[in-house]
């Protein structure tokens, strides 16, 4: 049961990534690329952002029923970069549909605009912290203490801001490599070309950046994917699949870069998945949380698992529908 529950899990983390961390970092492209891509932009996160957020409430939902102790770790000791992620996701899709469906006969839309954008990257910058922090291990084992020392220190030090700026640049990527298949002519695909190769540099940048932080934190998060060859295998896959997406973002392959893409983004939450297995949450002091310490008991593990498939048997057939309708029988050709 449990094993079925994380494979869950981690499909819907995956998921969220790919799909919902994609609309995000759609609103940091448009920091770059400006006014000229503010229609296409729009036009293709409009019907699918909404849909997208239930692979985070799916796994809000598995972490709350099946490993209540987690949950109420994240939620207690990081409720700061929390409360700021929910005030991040509802200020984006607020602005967002004003700025989408607003008359536009004043200058509105422009403050809707820039808002949306903002909330695009402190959202994911957040995200990205909150790993961090459950990666680094600082989060304290007890409430002993001064409010800084409990709340605070855990997520506001180097290596969770580095993480959060990897997760938002990789945000911006995958949303730039998605963006050439809804360019409307060369020019624009130009534009997001160009865009993608930016975010791939970054990318590359602030990984570095991470495993650098990890160091300096005392982490050592790079000896750690040395001692995976599951982490080893992951880079490896995100290396080799380098040229390959640039040869078909040349090629305006958008189906096949869009594939690449994923599959480099699967390589790089699998090799997090495999250092951090079976750990949960990295704790003070080495008690840490492990899938095993932390789970629920049987009975609503067994209950969650029914309720799991039952909800995918509903939810994936609607939510490829919903992509079927909206992205390939409304003119997109990939």
């Amino acid at each position: 049961m449990t094993e079925i529950i994380l494979l869950v899990l981690g499909i819907a983390v995956l998921l969220y990534v790919l799909l919902g961390g994609a609309d995000f970092g759609a609103g940091i492209v448009e920091i770059f690329t400006g006014k000229r891509s503010i229609d296409t932009i729009s036009k293709a996160i409009a019907p699918v952002w909404e849909a997208n957020h239930i692979w985070l409430i799916l796994a809000i939902v598995i972490l709350f029923n099946g490993f209540p102790l987690v949950y109420t770790t994240i939620t207690t000791y990081l409720h700061i970069p929390v409360f700021i992620i929910l005030l991040g996701v509802i200020f984006r899709g607020t602005t967002f549909i004003f700025r989408f469906y607003d008359t536009k006969i004043d200058n509105t839309s422009w403050y809707y605009t820039w808002l949306f954008r903002l909330s695009s990257v402190i959202t994911p910058f957040f995200l990205g912290v909150i790993l961090g922090a459950i990666i680094q291990g600082e989060i304290p084992p007890n409430t002993d203490g001064n409010f800084y020392e409990i709340f605070v220190s855990p997520w506001f030090n180097l290596f969770p801001v580095a993480t959060g700026m990897f997760i938002t640049v990789l945000f911006g990527w995958l949303a730039a490599i998605y963006l050439t298949g809804e360019a409307k002519d060369d020019e624009e695909y130009y534009l997001f070309a160009k865009t993608t190769y930016f975010f791939l540099i970054l990318l590359i940048l602030s990984g570095i950046g991470v495993f650098l932080a990890s160091e300096i934190s005392g982490i050592y998060l790079f000896a750690k994917f040395l001692q995976s060859s599951i982490s080893i295998g992951c880079v490896i896959i995100f290396t080799l699949l380098i040229p390959f997406l640039l040869r078909n973002i040349k090629r305006s392959n958008s189906l096949m870069t869009r594939f690449i893409a994923e599959l480099q983004t699967a390589s790089i939450l699998g090799g997090w998945f495999a250092v951090q297995f079976p750990v949960m949450i990295f704790i003070k002091g080495g008690t840490h949380l492990t899938i095993w310490n932390t789970q629920a008991p049987n009975r609503t593990l067994e209950f969650l698992s029914f309720a799991l498939v039952v909800g995918i048997v509903l939810v994936l057939p609607a939510f490829a529908y919903l992509f079927k309708i909206f992205k390939f029988d409304n003119g997109d050709q990939d």
